[in-house]
């Protein structure tokens, strides 16, 4: 039988973070292995119990989620941990800076159970998340705040149809999604994603969002 995901849920609000504990540990696949209410314990905490995802808010006390996912997960870190975000979208304009602090993804606190629970496995599994409904107003909203002074040029490294992969990702489009969109299998669409990742230097799908819109590939 295959070990449980171990996680550790860092939330400074005592009922969000018990009804995330009591969520979580009700899966066969999941195990809370650790939970603490601020940055500095989770950054202790991650490097004591080494779980395979953390949890994280973004306010809150002694060391912020954006400070907390550098230390955790940022491009300094040899052995970088899984950090999914889980955030208030109303509150956190800092969402865009967690991620590129190294989170893997992010979603809203009224994401239903079910969200969060996938959630974690998917970033466990390596994959990067992000919330689709959220994602074009955030990164709309916040990407003018990392853009360049002038427009860069690297996208042109890609052919015409891995800048319409590139763009679809940046819209919160899932593989199944693009391909649907495009006419293609998903297999194709992984391939096509794969190659633009490795084009580009990125790490995941969370880093080609943040990049789109930083080189103003959309808009």
């Amino acid at each position: 039988m295959q070990a449980p995901i171990r996680v550790l849920v860092c939330d400074d609000q005592a009922m969000i973070r018990a009804g995330f504990v009591t969520i979580i540990d009700a899966q066969a696949d999941l195990e809370v292995v650790g939970e603490c209410g601020d940055g500095r314990a989770a950054v202790d905490l991650a490097h004591e119990l080494r779980p395979d995802v953390v949890v994280m808010d973004v306010r809150m006390p002694v060391l912020d989620g954006i400070g907390a996912t550098r230390l955790l997960a940022g491009p300094d870190v040899e052995a970088p941990t899984k950090v999914l975000i889980v955030t208030t979208f109303n509150l956190d304009e800092y969402v865009y800076e967690a991620l590129r602090a190294g989170a893997s993804g992010f979603l809203l606190k009224d994401a239903r159970p079910a969200q969060l629970l996938q959630g974690i496995r998917t970033v466990a599994a390596g994959t990067s998340l992000l919330a689709p409904e959220v994602t074009r107003q955030l990164v709309g909203r916040y990407a003018s705040r990392i853009r360049p002074p002038q427009r860069a040029q690297e996208g042109s490294a890609l052919t015409p149809r891995e800048l319409q992969v590139l763009r679809l990702i940046a819209d919160g489009l899932s593989n199944v999604e693009i391909a649907a969109t495009l006419s293609l299998s998903p297999e194709t669409v992984k391939t096509y994603v794969s190659r633009l990742l490795s084009k580009l230097g990125l790490r995941d799908r969370v880093q080609a969002v943040v990049y789109a819109y930083r080189h103003e590939l959309v808009t």
